[in-house]
């Protein structure tokens, strides 16, 4: 039985990753199996410890748990070519057995830590193709087994700590381990091949390190003339090899002599302008560069509390990419709070979230969508949720999708919107299921909603990438614009977000219109099938009236199967309220529906090909809904 330590900090590293394309984690479950069967992990042969994980190459997108520090007899742990983000936890320095670190081809960010000089017994460590930052600490060179350093492709920058007389022999490396006096890579007497290219160090190459091949230090800022390095202007930002510049000595004795003579010739009370006047601009030139470095880590970096407690907080840094969100608009809550008169208009609530309408000043009116949750319930994980879907939506520019304007994200008072274009007719719920005059939608409407409806999907599905899917796909997802154009608003995201931060993991559904993403935002585009059979149950909705499920007459799919696929009785299907309607319209729609609702959701068909079904085959025309119905005259009225 494996130490409950061990599996919980295997289990900790499956929530912090919120992205499993391949699904490669599903069957790490401790209800259900051994964490010695799970994919990528290899235990002893009693089963009693874990020793190896390893899995590469599968688009893993979360972050480094520091619980891995727990997992005392790891041996190996590989995640090569994921798409983790975040630091290295400092913790990984505990694990004295470790003998392979591969965190290559990943997009982690921040310093390596010191405490990797810990891991005694490592022979390889691989951290190529991040985004690590800082100076490489001298700690490496404790490393007495090390013969594998993989560091190119990254943004390291400072000299390459090294520690030996530069007088000794290239081919004599090895006898640096004997001077202990010695700090750096000039102690690591098994190293056989490192590469350390494509950075931002500078200084020289160790002598010590003379017999790699030149390669090795290719792309980076250091003094050498016969190795490819970077421009002088990639290379400005870079920190130097000593603190002081080099100057050449002639020059600095006339610096000096200039000084002198000016110093001697000025009045005392220059000279005391000077000084105050020199300490003034220092001091705002010192706030200038504390306020520019705060603002940066504010941006930066998040901190993520990992666990809570009545009695304490452990914190951690998480960098957070920058790029992901700096093409989004940031509002603050006082501007919105203004803009939906003190938050007092709600067109919409749900356990989850409240929508609010608003105006922005000189600016559009507004759907502002607040998610209800406390903030002592906010993990580091739904920050990083919230920024994820944050990013995920801003990429949707499509006539049929709902345009999110921007993003509100507050700690004081604990705030969290989104803030999209309002569209003025509500939902498309709220047109099928009212009652009175002026609710009734024809026909021809409904046909041109169902099109609307399609062309967004269409383009969720397969013209951005990867794709997006609605997390429940129904009639209160369809807002309409004034011209009852749809637009496809994915508001109900959060209730997976929640619902992943209390453990509760979903399955695809393919039996109703609500479609449960699996792990919550973890292979989102994975599931078109499922939002293919939620397009079913929706045309079902529009033609009939009916709502998906109500106790009388159960689940509206069951009720349909009677007459989708009989021409004689099909039109029972369509609204009693419907005064008029084409057969033919209702064929192809019918056509439609049968194939989206297969068992096999192999089989379905894509959105790409039921939208060209739509398209070429129903006809909205204004001839044709002329001749459909006297209320069209009415609605033409209205729509000009």
């Amino acid at each position: 039985m494996v130490a409950s330590n061990e599996v919980g900090a295997l289990i900790t590293f499956k929530e912090a990753v919120y992205e499993d394309p391949h699904l490669v984690l599903s069957n790490w479950n401790t209800l259900d199996s051994d964490p010695c069967d799970w994919n990528g992990v290899s235990c002893t042969a009693a089963g009693d410890h874990v020793i190896k994980l390893n899995i590469s190459g599968s688009l893993l997108r979360g972050f480094l748990a520091p619980e891995f520090g727990q997992i005392t007899y790891l041996q190996e742990l590989i995640l090569h070519g994921n798409n983790l983000i975040g630091i290295i936890p400092k913790e990984l320095g505990m694990l004295k057995s470790l003998t392979v670190l591969d965190l290559g081809m990943n997009q982690l960010s921040g310093p390596i830590p010191p405490e990797i000089g810990n891991l005694t017994q490592v022979v390889k460590i691989n951290l190529q193709s991040n985004g690590l930052t800082g100076r490489l600490p001298p700690e490496l060179g404790n490393l007495k087994y090390l013969q594998e350093l993989r560091l190119d492709r990254n943004k390291l920058q400072g000299p390459v700590p090294a520690g030996g007389s530069s007088n000794f022999s290239s081919n004599m490396h090895g006898m640096y381990a004997s001077n202990m006096n010695l700090i750096g890579f000039c102690r690591s007497s098994q190293l056989k091949v490192a590469d350390f290219s494509y950075n931002f160090f500078v200084g020289s190459i160790p002598k010590c390190l003379d017999y790699l091949p030149r390669s090795s230090f290719q792309g980076n800022c250091l003094q050498i003339k016969d190795i490819k390095q970077r421009t002088s202007v990639q290379c400005a930002g870079a920190s130097p090899a000593q603190s002081h510049p080099s100057v050449n000595p002639k020059y600095q004795s006339a610096a000096d002599h200039v000084s002198k003579h000016h110093g001697a010739s000025k009045p005392a009370w220059l000279l005391a302008l000077e000084i105050v006047t020199g300490t003034m601009v220092g001091s705002l030139f010192l706030i200038a560069i504390l306020t520019a470095f705060q603002r940066f880590n504010n941006r930066s970096s998040i901190i993520i509390p990992w666990k809570k407690s009545a009695s304490e907080k452990d914190h951690m840094t998480v960098y957070i990419d920058s790029e992901m969100l700096k093409d989004v608009t940031r509002y603050n809550r006082q501007e919105l709070e203004v803009a939906c008169e003190d938050f007092s208009n709600i067109i919409g609530s749900s356990p989850d979230s409240v929508v609010y309408k608003g105006t922005m000043k000189g600016g559009p009116e507004i759907a502002v969508i607040s998610l209800c949750i406390k903030e002592e319930h906010w993990t580091g994980y739904l920050e990083l949720y919230f920024q994820r879907e944050v990013a995920e939506l801003a990429r949707l520019i499509h006539d049929n999708t709902g345009k999110l304007l921007g993003y509100c994200r507050e700690d004081t008072p604990f705030t969290r919107m989104l803030v999209f274009e309002y569209a003025s007719n509500g939902t498309l719920y709220d047109h099928l299921h009212c009652y009175g005059e002026g609710c009734q939608l024809s026909w021809t409407r409904r046909m041109k909603i169902i099109l609307g409806i399609a062309r967004g999907l269409k383009y969720l599905h397969t013209e951005v990438e990867p794709p997006f899917t609605i997390s429940e796909l129904n009639s209160n997802a369809v807002y309409l614009t004034e011209d009852f154009s749809p637009k496809l608003v994915d508001f109900e995201s959060w209730k997976t977000i929640i619902e992943r931060s209390e453990k509760n993991s979903g399955s695809v559904s393919s039996q109703g219109s609500v479609c449960v993403l699996p792990n919550s935002l973890e292979a989102r585009h994975l599931d078109t099938k499922g939002n293919v059979y939620a397009f079913a149950v929706l045309l079902l909705e529009i033609i009939s009236g009916r709502p998906p499920y109500c106790k009388e007459k159960g689940y509206l799919v069951d009720w349909a199967m009677d007459y989708l696929e009989m021409p004689e009785v099909m039109s029972y299907l369509v609204d009693p309220e419907l005064k008029h309607f084409r057969y033919d319209d209702l064929k192809v729609i019918c056509e439609v529906i049968t194939l989206c609702i297969s068992p096999d959701p192999t089989v379905r068909p894509s959105m790409r090909e039921l939208c060209s079904m739509l398209e070429s085959r129903i006809d909205t025309s204004i001839s044709v809904e002329l001749k459909a119905s006297s209320l069209a005259w009415a609605e033409l009225a209205l729509s000009s």
